[in-house]
Protein backbone atom coordinates (compact mmCIF):
# COMPACT_ATOMS: atom_id res chain seq x y z
CA UNK A 1 0.00 0.00 0.00
CA UNK A 2 1.48 3.59 -1.04
CA UNK A 3 3.00 5.90 1.91
CA UNK A 4 1.43 9.91 1.50
CA UNK A 5 2.26 13.05 2.90
CA UNK A 6 -0.44 15.50 3.84
CA UNK A 7 0.22 19.12 4.03
CA UNK A 8 -2.34 22.10 4.91
CA UNK A 9 -1.21 25.45 4.48
CA UNK A 10 -2.27 28.62 4.37
CA UNK A 11 -2.07 31.24 1.36
CA UNK A 12 -2.41 35.08 0.69
CA UNK A 13 -4.80 35.27 -2.12
CA UNK A 14 -2.85 37.78 -3.82
CA UNK A 15 -0.15 34.84 -3.63
CA UNK A 16 -2.05 32.43 -5.40
CA UNK A 17 -0.15 32.45 -8.74
CA UNK A 18 3.27 32.57 -6.58
CA UNK A 19 2.48 29.49 -4.84
CA UNK A 20 0.94 27.87 -8.19
CA UNK A 21 4.34 28.31 -9.76
CA UNK A 22 6.49 27.30 -6.66
CA UNK A 23 4.04 23.95 -6.52
CA UNK A 24 4.24 23.17 -10.18
CA UNK A 25 7.82 23.13 -9.66
CA UNK A 26 8.06 20.88 -7.25
CA UNK A 27 5.58 18.69 -8.13
CA UNK A 28 7.91 18.09 -10.96
CA UNK A 29 10.96 17.65 -8.48
CA UNK A 30 9.10 15.27 -6.13
CA UNK A 31 8.27 13.12 -9.59
CA UNK A 32 11.59 13.36 -11.08
CA UNK A 33 13.13 12.23 -7.72
CA UNK A 34 10.41 8.97 -7.57
CA UNK A 35 6.77 10.10 -6.31
CA UNK A 36 4.27 8.62 -7.66
CA UNK A 37 1.50 11.64 -7.50
CA UNK A 38 1.70 15.26 -6.12
CA UNK A 39 -1.65 16.71 -5.43
CA UNK A 40 -2.12 20.62 -4.65
CA UNK A 41 -6.12 21.37 -3.98
CA UNK A 42 -7.20 24.80 -3.06
CA UNK A 43 -10.28 25.40 -0.26
CA UNK A 44 -13.82 25.74 -2.18
CA UNK A 45 -16.09 24.60 0.26
CA UNK A 46 -14.29 24.25 3.48
CA UNK A 47 -16.01 25.93 6.61
CA UNK A 48 -14.47 27.29 9.88
CA UNK A 49 -15.87 24.88 12.41
CA UNK A 50 -16.97 25.11 16.56
CA UNK A 51 -14.31 22.60 17.88
CA UNK A 52 -12.00 22.48 14.81
CA UNK A 53 -10.95 23.06 10.96
CA UNK A 54 -8.77 23.59 8.29
CA UNK A 55 -9.37 27.34 8.65
CA UNK A 56 -8.85 26.85 12.77
CA UNK A 57 -5.74 24.56 12.18
CA UNK A 58 -3.73 26.94 9.87
CA UNK A 59 -4.96 30.51 11.77
CA UNK A 60 -6.35 31.33 8.62
CA UNK A 61 -6.76 35.35 8.06
CA UNK A 62 -9.03 37.13 6.09
CA UNK A 63 -7.13 37.26 2.99
CA UNK A 64 -6.36 33.78 2.66
CA UNK A 65 -7.07 30.88 1.57
CA UNK A 66 -6.31 27.34 2.17
CA UNK A 67 -4.53 24.60 0.41
CA UNK A 68 -4.64 20.45 1.15
CA UNK A 69 -1.77 18.54 -0.54
CA UNK A 70 -0.76 15.48 -0.97
CA UNK A 71 2.42 13.63 -2.30
CA UNK A 72 2.25 9.70 -2.96
CA UNK A 73 5.20 7.26 -2.52
CA UNK A 74 5.35 3.48 -3.00
CA UNK A 75 6.43 3.50 0.70
CA UNK A 76 8.51 5.13 3.89
CA UNK A 77 11.52 3.86 2.65
CA UNK A 78 11.36 5.72 -0.96
CA UNK A 79 9.79 8.75 0.80
CA UNK A 80 12.56 9.08 3.26
CA UNK A 81 15.08 8.55 -0.03
CA UNK A 82 12.86 10.68 -2.64
CA UNK A 83 12.73 13.60 0.47
CA UNK A 84 16.68 13.65 0.70
CA UNK A 85 16.73 14.01 -3.03
CA UNK A 86 13.99 16.77 -3.23
CA UNK A 87 15.58 18.88 -0.09
CA UNK A 88 19.36 18.93 -2.28
CA UNK A 89 17.73 19.70 -5.59
CA UNK A 90 18.69 23.12 -6.60
CA UNK A 91 15.39 24.17 -8.41
CA UNK A 92 14.01 24.43 -4.85
CA UNK A 93 16.72 26.07 -3.25
CA UNK A 94 15.28 28.94 -3.30
CA UNK A 95 12.28 28.62 -2.45
CA UNK A 96 12.80 26.62 0.71
CA UNK A 97 13.53 30.20 2.61
CA UNK A 98 10.83 31.76 4.72
CA UNK A 99 11.88 35.20 3.39
CA UNK A 100 10.54 33.50 -0.50
CA UNK A 101 7.64 31.30 0.41
CA UNK A 102 4.43 32.67 -0.81
CA UNK A 103 3.19 31.82 2.38
CA UNK A 104 3.77 31.52 6.58
CA UNK A 105 5.26 28.47 6.83
CA UNK A 106 4.80 28.59 10.69
CA UNK A 107 1.46 27.78 9.82
CA UNK A 108 1.47 24.74 7.36
CA UNK A 109 1.08 21.52 8.92
CA UNK A 110 2.38 17.92 7.66
CA UNK A 111 2.77 14.19 8.57
CA UNK A 112 3.20 11.25 6.86
CA UNK A 113 0.94 8.20 6.45
CA UNK A 114 0.35 4.82 5.62
CA UNK A 115 -2.08 3.94 3.40
CA UNK A 116 -5.29 2.11 5.50
CA UNK A 117 -7.85 1.75 3.29
CA UNK A 118 -7.78 2.04 -0.49
CA UNK A 119 -10.36 1.29 -2.76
Amino acid sequence: MPYVDGFVVPVPKDKIEAYRAMAETAGAVWREHGALEFHECIADDVKAGEVTSFPQAVQLKEDETVFFSWIVYNSREERDVINEKVMKDPRLKDSMTPESMPFDGKRMFWGGFNTFVSL
